[in-house]
């Protein structure tokens, strides 16, 4: 029973030992994710023109800086905070393995002094030989072999516990190291952040007397968006409407060739070209291959993808190459330096000029059509989920082509007079809209 006790504490030690571990790489993980993400949101910042016509867009930029930085702040604190822990398990623990090693060189050093005492050492043959019958002898003989591998484990586990100790004490002074670095990082970040704020402010101050007509400005790009929408969920419902008619349609058809299939008696006359054959036999008279006109534009990434779409929720690729950033989430938000409130079925993800807007997973072109403001959009059918892309200017794909996970749809638009190239990327799962930016790698 104190055996199986031992082995259930030892086993609860190991779990709590792993999960911080994990813990504290998975915020490290967290951290370079958000960190890209400043990277990548800074520079697009400092790409955009700074003039009248781009102060919404240049406020927003900064405000999503600002965001990523907080949100930085609070992982490298959750990450102190978690290092500090694991300081205090290795200090615990090196102070149990110290209280575990004394005991054992204490009992090591009493075993060799009874031994001295009884002199087994140099009378190891005359304590056998003294037996009062052979059979005392022979068992004085066994105790004697395993008196001594006795030694001799116990000696062995002094040394590895004096390495484990060592180890120990190593994997301390990292975890102290790392805590001091994660600590002059986050008062670095800190700085940067009150920085940032500063620069927000003065943007805003710029905005003095344009309050109304930025305010207009949003206001028309929401009427925009819910034409979008309304035009979106319009077709997608069509889509989803016509799947069901054909599967319907498939699975009726099925019931009746079913009903009509001959029994096992009735011979099936034999094809005297088999469907091997007869396409060699196309390919002999010259038929073309099918191109996909997006070959040439295929992503070099590769992607660790689920077949299952609904299997790859923070895996798929980012729908636009390069540098990115979200720039416009999902839902509602409010805009209180305008005092507007606005409303969006997906998010706007900012590029850099000349980037490609890409597939996020493997599917069909389902719709290709233009809207005012947006541009050339298209919707991609993945099974039951479907994919929207807006702001394309180069079109590389047409209605009907198969598309691969990170396959080129066309180039982002870049307004030529403010230099900035921004995209708008929904996705649902048949007429239900669903957040994107959970599905997306960002990392």
């Amino acid at each position: 029973m104190k055996k199986l006790i031992l082995i259930s504490f030892l086993s609860s030690v190991t779990f709590l030992l792993f999960s911080q571990t994990v813990e504290i790489e998975d915020l490290q993980r967290q951290q370079q994710a958000i960190q890209e993400d400043i990277r990548n949101t800074n520079k697009l910042y400092l790409d955009v023109k700074k003039q009248t016509t781009t102060i919404l867009e240049r406020i927003n930029l900064i405000n999503k800086q600002i965001s990523s930085r907080k949100e930085l702040i609070s992982v490298q604190r959750r990450e102190i905070e978690a290092l500090r822990k694991e300081e205090e398990r290795l200090e615990t623990e090196i102070e149990r393995l110290n209280k575990e090693l004394n005991q054992k060189k204490d009992n090591y050093a009493d075993a060799i002094k009874g031994m001295f005492n009884q002199k087994l050492k140099q009378n190891k043959l005359l304590f056998i030989l003294s037996g009062k019958t052979f059979g005392e002898s022979l068992r004085r003989m066994q105790y004697l072999r395993e008196y001594s591998k006795w030694q001799r484990s116990q000696a062995d586990e002094i040394k590895k516990q004096n390495a484990e100790i060592v180890l120990k004490k190593d994997a301390l002074i990292l975890a102290k190291a790392e805590k001091e670095k994660a600590l002059v990082s986050l008062q670095d970040e800190q700085k940067k952040l009150q920085g940032e704020e500063k620069i927000r402010q003065t943007e805003i101050s710029q905005t003095r007397g344009q309050e109304q007509k930025l305010r207009q400005s949003l206001q028309q790009k929401q009427r925009q968006a819910d034409q979008l929408n309304s035009q979106i969920e319009k077709l997608i419902a069509e889509e989803v409407s016509r799947q069901e008619r054909e599967e319907e349609a498939r699975r009726l058809a099925e019931a009746k060739k079913q009903s009509k299939k001959p029994s096992s008696d009735t011979k099936i006359p034999e094809s005297k070209e088999t469907p091997a054959k007869a396409e060699s036999a196309d390919t002999k008279k010259g038929a073309s291959p099918v191109i996909d006109p997006g070959a040439s534009k295929m992503s070099t990434e590769t992607f660790n993808l689920s077949k299952n779409f609904a299997a790859n929720k923070g895996k798929l690729p980012m729908p636009v190459t390069g540098a990115s950033s979200i720039v416009g989430n999902f839902g509602t938000k409010r805009h209180s330096e305008w005092n507007v409130t606005t409303n969006s079925n997906g998010i706007d993800i900012q590029a850099e000029k000349g980037a490609d807007i890409r597939s996020v997973f493997d599917g069909e072109v389902s719709k290709v059509f233009s809207f005012p403001g947006s541009n050339t959009c298209v919707i991609v059918r993945h099974g039951d989920y479907y994919t929207f892309y807006a702001n394309i200017y180069d079109l590389f794909v047409k209605q009907g082509d198969k598309v691969k996970a990170g396959q080129s749809l066309g180039r982002i638009f870049t307004d030529p007079d403010t230099g900035i190239s921004t995209m708008h990327f929904q996705l649902w799962q048949k007429t239900s809209k669903i957040n994107p930016a959970p599905w997306l790698n960002r990392g």
